[in-house]
Parts: C-alpha cells; structure tokens; sequence
C-alpha cells in the first residue's frame, strides 16, 4: 500500500509560508499575556542577585527553586527577575528594615511577579512586591533547624564543658585588625597592669564571604593550639544586618567543636548569635571580654597576694611559737639549775650540822662538789640555750632559703615564658612579612566582569 497517494487528479495542499524569528517571538509574547495577564505571588529562592551600581540603576535576579518532572526526577526551574529602579528603592530598604536580612543570595522569598517575554532578551519576570513576614518565617524556621542540629550533635555544650584557665595571657584573637572594636580590645588589655600575649588571626567580618574567612582563621588557630590558652572571636557593633555572618550554622559548628575555649564579643545588645551559643563564654562587646579577662587575672593577683600573706603570717607564727618554746626551755634550765644548787646547798647544810665531827676531808670535798656544780649547771644552760638558738637559726635559715628557691624558681619561669612568646612572635612577624611580600610579588591581577544586560 503506498505512504501516500499518486493520483495526480486530487489537489495538492501549499505547504505554510515561513515565519520570520522576529515574528514567531512577537506570537509567543502575545500568547504569553493573554495567557498570564495578571501578577502572580511565587516562592523562590535568590540563586544570584545584581544591584544596582549607581542611583537609579536596576536590580537583577535569578531566581530558583529544586522541584521534580513529570517522572519524579530531579529538575531545577530557573528564571531572570528584574526589580525596575523606582520600585527597588520602594521595596527593598522596607523588606531590609523589616527582616533585618539584606536582599542576598540563598534567600528564600515570597515575591509578587509579572511574566515577561521580549524578543531578544527572552523569559523574564518583573518583580512588583516582595513579603517580608514569609522571610522571617522562613530564617526562624531555619534557626530553629539550626540549633536542633546543635544540640542533637551536641556542640551547644561541648565548650562548655572545656576548662578555661585561672589566668589566661595567651590568646588568639580573630577580628579584622582595622576594626574599632579590636583597637578597643587592645587597648583596654594595654591600660590593665598585666601582660597579655595576643596574636591577632585577620579575618572578614561582616559579608558573604566572613563565615569562610573566620573558619580558615579558626583552622589556623586550631594547628598552633598548644601555643594559646584561649580563643577570642571579637567584632565591634552593627546592624542585624551586619551581624548575619554569626548565624551560620558552619561558623557555629565550628566554635562548637574547637579544642580550646572561645569568647566571643561580637557587639550585640538583643539577640545571640548562633556562634555565642555554641561558645564557652558569650559577651556583648569586644570590652566587655577584655573587662571579663583583667578582672579574671585581678582574682588570681589577689588571691597569690593573699596566699603570700598567709605564708609570711605562717612563717612569723612559727618563728614566734619556737621562740617562745625556746624561752620556755631556757627558763626551764634556769629554774632546774637553781633548785639543784639550793637542794645541793640544803644537803650540805644538813650534812654540815648532822656530821660536825666528820673529817676536814670530807668537808672539803662536798665544797669541791658543790663548786663544780656551780660551774657545771651554767654551762649546761648556756649550752641547752646555745643548741636551741642553732636551731632556731637553722629553721629560719631554710625556711628563708626554700621561700628564695620558691620565689626564684617562678621568676626564672615566668622569664623563660616570656623569652618564648618573644621569640615566636618575632619568628610569627618574619614568616607573615615573607609571605606577605611573596604574595605582592606573585598576586594576579583579576579581570572584572561584565555588567549584567539592562533594560
């Protein structure tokens, strides 16, 4: 049977004339408006986002959301969004005040749009509103999200549970070093009347990019740790806005986890931050912590203070508990001396009256006796008192030295810490300059990239 028919009795149908391009795209967009005519509210997430560079520009979107074909396979829908001037400068500081959020990527939206097509720049929609109160919604729903996740790995504990020394002087602090809070920090650390070795880790704090800045900060901390005894994660004051970087989940998982205790003072009088949760120890403001650190090392100032007091208190207690026990034992000898001599004059008073007829010999005998006694009985005290201030002496003398052993021992080690942090902050400051002058020396330069098409 043929595919088709060959009588040539039977007309022949034109085949359409060609449409032009231009033409085909003017259909499509008439077919588009009659179809979608009015505004429509979509959920969507900001997969890239253009201000404007200049006033009067026009903010560019590109909007997505994951969802599924008709087959139940993964697919991402995709499309341009354009926030024209006028309505950009309506719209966006009123949602920025409202959410505390700046318009940015991985936001999720509600936005009121209008589908557009032209012939040459294609699909696109045109973005009329946008709903703050679904954004709230949507960050809460992801902060509490978030710290369910804290807790069920248990990084809202885990720091605190680290022991924080009495006296920390070794710190690691990560803050941007112009920053005014950091200048504040230092300061307040510089007027207190003790020493405070700091090594500043440089990290971005505010911006897309300060949560992977403070993490590789924090790694860096992490291969030098035995040299700290503590982490201070510190950031002046600023806008909610401004704060959103202290409420990553990674950035919060990553202070959870640290080796070493983390203080933070990031600046905020509300609200905490996702980081100061999971840190040992969360203060307001960048003096706050070093208020928190001076009068940490004042308790210890003071309580060594007292410990010397009470150790001399001790030392001139036993100093005056052997004196009097010497003076005891030298009354003692007196005493017993005397009684000796007046028993030995009674006995020969005695034996003078019963033996009136007894030899001149033997008289002079009881008086030779009775003479060494005399000199015997001084010299035993003198002797007794002589041994017991030996001792005394003695005791004083290596008691004295032990304290001097003592005092000299802590003052060779604490010269000894010093030297170190000297020398490895000398050596830290030599290796920084070399790799800051190898990277000006090979830095590329990078090329801008063109501006995203207009209206």
């Amino acid at each position: 049977m043929p595919l088709y028919n060959r009588r040539s009795d039977l007309p022949v149908p034109a085949p359409p004339a060609p449409l032009g391009l231009a033409e085909l795209l003017g259909r499509v967009r008439l077919a588009l408006h009659r179809q979608f005519p009015e505004s429509y509210w979509v959920v969507a997430e900001v997969a890239d986002l253009t201000r404007p560079r200049f006033a009067g520009g026009h903010c560019y979107l590109t909007l997505a959301e994951q969802a599924t074909d008709e087959r139940g396979a993964p697919a991402k829908a995709q499309a341009r969004a354009t926030l024209w001037s006028q309505r950009y400068q309506q719209v966006v500081p009123a949602f920025e005040a409202q959410t505390g959020q700046a318009l940015r990527p991985g936001l999720r939206l509600l936005l009121r749009v209008q589908v557009r097509f032209h012939e040459q720049y294609g699909l696109s929609l045109d973005v009329l509103a946008l709903d703050p109160s679904y954004t709230v919604g949507e960050l809460a729903r992801q902060r509490l999200l978030a710290l369910q996740t804290l807790e069920i790995k248990g990084l809202l504990e885990r720091q605190k549970r680290l022991a924080l020394p009495l006296a920390p002087q070794r710190l690691a602090v990560i803050s941007s070093p112009t920053a005014a809070g950091f200048q504040d920090f230092v300061r307040q650390l510089e007027e207190a009347p003790y020493d405070f070795a700091l090594s500043l880790f440089p990290a971005a704090m505010q911006g897309d990019e300060a949560p992977a800045s403070i993490r590789a900060a924090l790694a860096a901390v992490r291969a030098r740790r035995g040299q700290f005894e503590a982490v201070v994660l510190i950031r002046g004051g600023g806008s909610k806005t401004d704060l959103l970087a202290f409420d990553d989940y990674g950035l919060a998982a990553a202070v959870g986890a640290f080796p070493l205790p983390v203080l933070t003072g990031i600046g905020h009088e509300r609200d905490e931050a996702l980081a100061d949760l999971t840190a040992h120890r969360a203060l307001k403001t960048p003096t706050a912590v070093a208020a928190f650190l001076v009068e940490r090392l004042a308790r210890v100032d003071g309580l060594l203070h007292h410990l010397a007091t009470e150790i001399r208190a001790a030392a001139g207690q036993h100093l005056r508990r052997h004196d009097a026990h010497l003076g005891r034992l030298s009354a003692r000898g007196r005493a017993a001396g005397q009684r000796h001599l007046a028993a030995a004059r009674a006995a020969l008073h005695q034996r003078t009256r019963q033996a009136a007829q007894a030899p001149r010999e033997q008289l002079r005998q009881l008086v030779q006796r009775l003479g060494r006694y005399r000199q015997q009985v001084p010299r035993a005290a003198r002797r007794a008192l002589a041994q017991e201030q030996r001792r005394l002496r003695q005791r004083a003398r290596a008691l004295q030295q032990r304290f001097a052993r003592h005092h000299r021992r802590r003052r060779e080690h604490l010269l000894r810490l010093r030297y170190q942090l000297e020398l490895a902050t000398t050596q830290l400051l030599h290796r920084a300059e070399v790799r800051l002058l190898t990277a000006q020396a090979g830095a590329p330069r990078r090329a801008t990239a063109p501006p995203a098409p207009g209206r």
